[in-house]
This record gives C-alpha cells, structure tokens and sequence, in this order.
C-alpha cells in the first residue's frame, strides 16, 4: 500500500533499489575476483579499486532498500542471507570475468549505462537517491573513463588483443538489452518522479558505446536477442556459484563478526 506521503509503494521502491544495489554487489564481486590475478600490478590494484567503489555503492542501495522494506534486514542480511532468485541483479553482471578483454568490456558496458543513469538520479524527487547518486555517479565517471579507453588500446591493438575484445564484445552483448526493458516498476518510478524510465537510457549509452567501438575497430553485433530475468530473480548458473563463494562465510557461522 502506498500512503499520502509517499510517492511510490515501498515495495516498488525496495525492488528498483535492489537493481541498483544488487547489480553494483555482482559486478564488485567479479571484479574483486581478479585481486592477485591481474595481467599487470597496475591492473590488479586498479580493479581492487573499481570493485571497492562498486562495494561501497553496494552497502548505500542496500542499505536504503532495508530501510524502505522495514523488515529489521540491513545491507549485511541483504547481501549474504538472500538466495539466488532473491537477488534483482542485471544477467551482465554476473557473467564470468572470463580473460582480462571479457572483464573489460562488460565492466564498459555496464559503466556507459550507469553513467546517463546516475546523473539523471541525481534529480530524483527522493533525495536520499538523489544523495547516492550524486557520490556514486563521481565513481563510475572515473570507471567509464578507465573501460573505454582500455577498450580502445586493447580493441586497436595487436592482432591478438583485436581478436579477444572483439570475441568479449560477441559474447556478452546478448545481454546489454535487458538494461533497457522497462516494466511496472520501472514505469512507477519514473511516473513518480523518482528515477529514470529505463527505456531512456538507451539512446545515449549506445551513443557512448558506438564512439568507443568505432575507435577501438570492433564490430559491434547486429543482434537484437537479449537475455532477460535477472530482474525478476531468474539467472544464468553462475550466480548460485558466485553466492556459493561470497555468502560462506556468514552461512556458515551465522551472526559472526570481528
């Protein structure tokens, strides 16, 4: 139920939240995964970085959306006491990190979306969003600078480095349209003023993402297929092992901390 004051039923804004937290604690995971396995030291303290902010933009959507769900569950109870078809992450971000291209190029992808997002957040009628997006929105500015041009020296590079973004940029595009997919509660929060309708988005990320490919000599796919469900809890294998891995610990000693 929605009351007077409120612009939206809180539980259409705990779900939309749990996009924006959900997504962001997906790929900081993936990405930390390449801590002491990077290509170079540069890289590898470089993407601790990246999966920190990623991390700490993590703990203020979930944090909020405990607030909003009202149910006594905190950015902790979120993040590690939920099951795979709870979490409302977007199918990309879950993707294996694959070589050093794949994880580039959709850390890029995802970047050039979050970047047209956050700065139209920044106007949101609710002003703790407006807040988050405002400090995150400094962050991913920073990311999609670093993926592009990464993407371009590494699409416009050797013959070999050609060949491997543009195999990345193959294999994860199928999953860039459910980005876009509007539904009922994409629909609510744009009606109410407090967010963005996905749909919206898209002109100005495949802008972005057109500039960048064009300059990196990567063919960007004809498709139009795209993956959809990580909305509504239905994901590909890989996020149960991701779960399996980042929740253990607290699964398994419930309530421990140091």
């Amino acid at each position: 139920m929605t009351r007077k004051d409120e612009l939206v039923a809180r539980d259409t804004l705990f779900e939309w939240l749990l996009r924006r937290g959900d997504t962001a604690l997906v790929l900081g995971h993936r990405v930390s995964e390449w801590c002491g396995h990077s290509p170079v030291l540069e890289e590898d303290i470089a993407l601790a970085n990246v999966a920190l902010d990623l991390i700490g933009q993590a703990r203020m959507w979930l944090g909020l959306a405990g607030e909003i769900e009202g149910k006594g569950r905190g950015e902790n109870e979120l993040a590690y006491l939920r099951d795979a078809w709870d979490f409302r992450n977007f199918l990309l971000a879950e993707q294996p990190n694959g070589d050093f291209g794949q994880t580039l190029m959709r850390q890029f992808l995802i970047d050039a979306y979050q970047v047209p997002l956050l700065e139209a957040l920044k106007s949101s009628k609710d002003e703790r969003i407006a807040a988050i997006a405002a400090k995150a929105g400094k962050e991913v500015a920073y990311h999609l600078d670093r993926s592009a041009d990464l993407v371009i020296r590494l699409g416009d590079g050797t013959e070999e480095s050609h060949r491997r973004m543009q195999q990345a940029l193959d294999a994860l595009w199928s999953y860039t349209g459910e980005m876009f997919a509007s539904d009922a509660i994409d629909t609510a929060m744009a009606e109410a003023g407090l967010a963005p309708d996905a749909a919206s988005l898209k002109s100005e990320w495949k802008e972005t993402v057109e500039a960048v490919l064009d300059e990196a000599t990567l063919t960007l796919p004809e498709s139009d297929f795209a993956h959809m469900g990580g909305l509504t809890g239905r994901h590909s294998e890989h996020l149960g092992h991701m779960l399996a891995e980042m929740q253990f610990l607290q699964r398994s000693y419930p309530g421990a901390t140091w």
